[in-house]
């Protein structure tokens, strides 16, 4: 059975910030990822792909791949999926989807 993983703490603003504020795309800094592969050895957690990629590479996969998951969310939230300023649509912006 695997081990529970151990929570970061969930701070938006200041320099010790994990997760960047909704304003500036939602998500976890490089920072926040780096604690939480710190608290959970052999985490493969990754920063969002927000660059150009070539297609068929290994990020294009990756936003590809984040992209239908979070469409998913899209369906299960409809007030999120509705509101422009919600972390769900500024996430979802911020990987290009």
């Amino acid at each position: 059975m695997p081990t529970r993983q151990k929570p970061i703490r969930r701070t938006t603003a200041s320099k010790k910030a994990n997760y960047r504020p909704t304003k500036s795309g939602a998500g976890m800094t490089k920072k926040g990822v780096a604690a939480h592969r710190k608290a959970n050895p052999g985490s493969k957690l990754k920063t969002a792909v927000t660059g150009t990629v070539k297609k068929g590479s290994k990020a294009a996969k990756r936003r590809k791949s984040y992209c239908a998951r979070s469409a998913g969310q899209m369906k299960k939230f409809p007030k999120a999926a509705k509101n422009p300023n919600s972390r769900l649509r500024q996430a979802r912006k911020r990987w290009k989807c």
